[in-house]
């Protein structure tokens, strides 16, 4: 038995139609009377909460934490899991528990959700998946429940530490502290503040880099693409905090009264929190338009592939800066570490990023038609939307119908990855080996 019951289905029509059946289902049970503390909920806030979870996003229109239900908290949470892992590897998991076969096709699928070069090994790449993420949730969640149990007892402490550990390892962004609130109650308790975003990194640098790095050990060791993404992580965190702390420093609405060492812890949570995470220590409406500016940036890179995040990942920027410093010093390779990138890759990431910033364009350009709200606060939801980062303003829950649908819209293609989504939408041309007659033309 394989995942596909139709031939013609292709890789990414199958993993396009996988992630927005599981938000159907989520949305479904989010409609139950049951979900909700008052007993009610609206299609469209149901629809929107269902994709925000299954796309790891965190963008809410309704306060989780009062709004829902036990059961309906619960039911994000799983939702958050399984777009977290991603449909392939939850798919996977429930066809090795039933004992069905993993076919070449359901692999080939496998691979393309992963990211991969190759089929080979991809059932053993998902189990590994499972269990390093299981094992950091559960790590996570002790070290969150030595607050929260105190604090709330057994049974609600519990609950909290793994609904929060399994949010901030799938880089969602939701949070059951109540109104809208995020982690800013908790942004002088390291331990709480300290382990979400411990758990956030982590679940950005991706599940491949984390195998690199448990199975080699040493530096020098790690693949290429460990190397890149740990490198560019690394300058985006540092960076992003020094930019961040000047930007921030004198703040009154933010950092402006805290001390030092609260500044700088502050200032790298905000740095790290873009990269898809949502959660915020810091007032973002309060915060200045250079600072939110500078975020859209950090959220547009995102996190890095076959990680838990979103954006257009980390590796794809590093090949663009590297493509645009190969073109500079007069060379016709892009090159790491003495190690030539092939061009289709190159190819590939300009693709993604075009197909990016044509998405975000066309869909700012529709939230001013349709929104009355601020233009850089438009920007910012849309950017957030798209790299499922999942700060906002404070307007998410203003937006009209229509423009709750351009961010759903926004949000799925965000998690799925707009060059999926254009493969989905599209028949895929395969060359021939016929070679064209090359000729110049002026650019620049």
């Amino acid at each position: 038995m394989s995942f596909i019951k139709f031939a013609g289905l292709s890789p990414a029509r199958f993993l396009v139609g996988g992630f927005a059946l599981v938000i159907i289902l989520g949305t479904f049970l989010l409609s139950l009377p049951i979900a909700t503390a008052a007993g009610g909920n609206t299609l469209i806030n149901a629809l929107f909460t269902a994709t925000s979870a299954v796309c790891v996003t965190g963008l809410i229109v309704v306060d989780t934490g009062t709004y829902y239900s036990v059961f309906g908290q619960v039911v994000i949470m799983f939702l958050i899991l399984v777009g977290a892992l991603g449909f392939m590897t939850s798919a996977t998991l429930i066809f090795i528990v039933l004992g069905k076969r993993i076919t070449l096709k359901d692999r080939l699928i496998i691979k393309e959700a992963l990211n991969t070069d190759s089929i080979q090994g991809v059932v053993h790449l998902i189990i590994t998946i499972i269990k390093i993420s299981l094992l950091i949730i559960f790590l996570g969640s002790i070290l969150l429940s030595i607050r929260f149990v105190p604090q709330m007892g057994w049974v609600r402490g519990i609950y909290f530490s793994l609904f929060h550990s399994i949010s901030a390892f799938g880089n969602a962004g939701f949070d059951l502290f109540g109104d809208f609130q995020s982690l800013t109650a908790f942004a002088g308790d390291y331990l709480v503040s300290g382990t979400i975003m411990s758990l956030f990194i982590i679940g950005g640098v991706g599940f491949i880099v984390l195998l690199d790095i448990y199975q080699k050990k040493r530096v020098l060791r790690y693949s290429l693409h460990t190397k890149i993404v740990l490198l560019l992580t690394a300058f985006l965190l540092l960076s992003g905090t020094l930019i961040i702390f000047l930007l921030e420093y004198n703040n009154p609405l933010t950092m402006g009264g805290l001390g030092y060492g609260e500044k700088l812890f502050r200032a790298f949570f905000t740095a790290a929190t873009p990269r898809t995470a949502g959660f915020n220590l810091l007032a973002t409406d309060a915060l200045q338009s250079a600072s939110l500016f500078f975020l859209l940036l950090l959220m547009f890179i995102g996190a890095s592939p076959a990680s838990t995040g979103g954006g257009i990942k980390t590796t794809t920027f590093a090949l663009l800066a590297a493509s645009v410093r190969a073109l500079i010093m007069g060379s016709d390779e892009v090159v790491f570490w003495e190690k030539r990138i092939p061009l289709p890759l190159v190819l590939k990431a300009i693709t993604i990023i075009i197909v990016s910033l044509s998405l975000i364009f066309f869909i700012i350009f529709a939230m001013t038609i349709t929104e009355d709200k601020s233009f850089l606060s438009l920007v910012f939801e849309v950017f957030s939307a798209f790299g499922t980062v999942g700060l906002s303003t404070g307007i998410t829950p203003d937006l009209s119908s229509s423009g709750k649908v351009l961010i759903i819209i926004t949000m799925f293609a965000g998690r799925v990855g707009p060059l999926t989504m254009l493969y989905a939408l599209t028949r895929r041309f395969r060359p021939t080996g016929l070679r064209y007659p090359e000729e110049r033309i002026l650019i620049g």
